[in-house]
This record gives structure tokens, sequence and C-alpha cells, in this order.
């Protein structure tokens, strides 16, 4: 049975009957996991294996791991640092920055895939501004050739450990002060301008393979009438015609206020689906996920399987500790010593 193309979340630590089911439904692509659904290790390999044995192909795992302020699992993990202070050592030292970012990268990937999970939604390519309310520390840097250096080498780092790499958030989100968690952010820049900065870091690491792009919920009324999310023109038009990018496009959670303008949250996996988006993301909506994935609209994609294939994950992912390889400690090391930086 082939991946389809929503990706739910779960409620808790283990699985539930009725999400059990609702996984085996050839629309369903994968699960994305929150704190909510990490104790310890332990658990989460044995939740991982639960998930994996529902389907063949294996259903693809995700979640956001990527350090700082947005680490979901913490207990058992190596506390990430927040992408910034690699921006800080950028300004130091350019080439230690980036040995350092291929090495956090690495050490993210390999601790994830050690517990059985596929991806991780990384690394942030949006070129911070001093303006955003919720990306801030999450940026690598404030320009745009340092997230690109930092991100190539966080991206080398994750792919070293068996992860493919999802770049985010399409166009970018770090010129924009509102948080589209809770409202739709609107960027009034021109294309050019966008261009410019904000799609320099995307460019770099699609010429590099990048495996995984995802949107950006925010409106520019300059480029398009309908958020980067919900826009063919910014999906098929400029990510895959203009920048050549042959991976999967990612929708932001669609259950977010932003996705809101689209209309209740059957539309907006329709109107997704129906402009590019390969995976559409439902993480807390579990209560009307079920009725929501049986009135999708069946859309032909015949690249659907390939593009969702090269996101689920290679090497690790079979319990063996990371710490048993020679890079961990080192990367271990550099993390604490990143961490201890202040802001």
């Amino acid at each position: 049975m082939p991946l389809g193309p929503v990706m739910i979340g779960i409620r808790g630590l283990a699985l539930l009957p009725e999400e059990r089911e609702l996984l085996g439904d050839p629309r369903i692509g994968g699960v994305i996991l929150f704190s909510r659904n990490y104790e310890s290790i332990e658990q989460l390999s044995r939740l991982a294996e639960a998930i994996h044995a529902i389907r063949r192909p294996s259903l693809l795992i995700a979640v956001d791991q990527e350090g700082g302020c947005v680490q979901r699992f913490r207990t058992g993990f190596t506390a990430l640092p927040a992408p910034a202070c690699l921006g800080r050592l950028y300004d130091r030292s350019r080439s230690a920055a980036v040995v350092a970012a291929e090495r956090l990268g690495w050490l993210m990937a390999a601790e994830l895939r050690a517990a059985g999970v596929d991806l991780s939604f990384a690394p942030v390519l949006d070129v911070e501004r001093g303006v955003s309310r919720v990306i801030g520390e999450r940026a690598f840097h404030h320009r745009a050739e340092a997230v690109a250096d930092l991100t190539l080498g966080w991206m080398r780092g994750m792919r070293r450990a068996g992860m493919a790499a999802v770049g985010k958030h399409f166009p970018g989100h770090g010129a924009v002060v509102a948080d589209s968690h809770h409202e739709l952010p609107v960027d009034d820049r021109p294309l050019e301008t966008i261009a410019s900065v904000d799609l320099l870091p995307f460019r770099r690491l699609i010429a590099d393979g990048l495996e995984g792009v995802m949107m950006a919920h925010v409106l520019y009324p300059q480029v398009d009438a309908r958020p980067a999310s919900f826009s063919r023109l910014w999906i098929a038009d400029v990510l895959r015609a203009t920048l050549g990018f042959t991976g999967a496009v990612v929708s932001d959670d669609l259950g977010m206020q932003a996705a809101a303008c689209v209309g209740d949250l059957h539309q907006r996996l329709g109107v997704a689906l129906t402009a590019g988006c390969d995976l559409l993301l439902l993480g807390n909506d579990w209560d009307s996920a079920a009725s929501i994935v049986d009135r999708l609209p069946s859309v032909e994609r015949p690249q659907l399987a390939a593009r969702l294939a090269a996101l689920r994950g290679g090497g690790g992912g079979d319990g063996s500790p990371p710490q048993r390889d020679p890079r961990w400690r080192p990367a271990v090391t550099l993390a604490r010593q990143l961490c201890g930086e202040a802001p």
C-alpha cells in the first residue's frame, strides 16, 4: 500500500485502537510526534516500532527537533543549542561554525534514528530580521549567505546519520512579526526582494539535493492572493519551475490559525493538496482527523510515492545506541558548549 498525503498526530504515549485503524487508511502517509508523545527513549522506540509495523512500506514518523526552544524530545536526548548560537559562532569563525553545524545535524539525526524516528522537520532556512515573534533564535543568522552555509552543513550532518532534510519555511518567515500559529502574517515585499534574499538558502540547498521543503503559512499579497502553503504560484511556479525543486513539498500544520483564511480543516487539506503539497500536516486535530481524511479528494500524483519514500530514514533506526559511535561524545561536548553561550 503506497503512502498517502496526510500526516497526523496521535494523542499519547502509545497507539489507541482507533488511531491504529486510521493509520491503515491509504490516504495516511505518516505520524508527527510531539512532547505529549514522549516519556523516554525506550517508550519512543516501542511507539515507533508499533507505527512502522502497521503497513508496508512503513509510515513515516516525524518530529520538530530543531534545537533551542523547539526540541520535542528532551530527557535522554542531548539538549541542542538554538540555531542562532551557530550564527554567533559563524561571526567569529565561518569554518568552525560550518563544521559545528554538520556535527550537530548528525547528532540530532543519529539520536532520533536510533529510536526509530524517520525525520526531523529541519533545518530552518528563514533569514532572521529581528522582528518575528516565532522565528527569532530558531534562525541561524540574519544574513542569507550565512544561513545557507550553516544549513548546508546541518543537512550534510543529517544525511550522514541516515536522515533526509526538510528546509522551512518557504519562501521565508523571518520578515514578518506575526506568529502563524495564532494569526495570518502578511509580508508585503515584492517577489524580487524575497527572491534576492530569502530564497538564497533554499536555492543553495536545493542545488545540493534537499529532499523536502515545508511551506510557510504567510501571505505575500504582491505575489499571490493565497498564503504560500495554498499557492500553486509559489509551489509550482517558483519552488518547482524556477528553483528546480523535485523533492517533497510539506504543508505547515493545517490546524494553525493562519490557515483558517482558506476555510475549515477539510477545505484546507483539499486546497493545499490541489496547490501541490505532497504531505499535509494535521498534528493536533485527532478528534476530527478520521472524518477529514475520509472526505479528502483523490489527486493523482505519480511522483508522490517516490518523493515521500525519499523522506524515510536510512541507517540507524535499529536501536543501536549512538553513544557507541566515536562521533557522539565530541558532538555532545560541542552542543553543551554552545548551549552555555549567552543569547
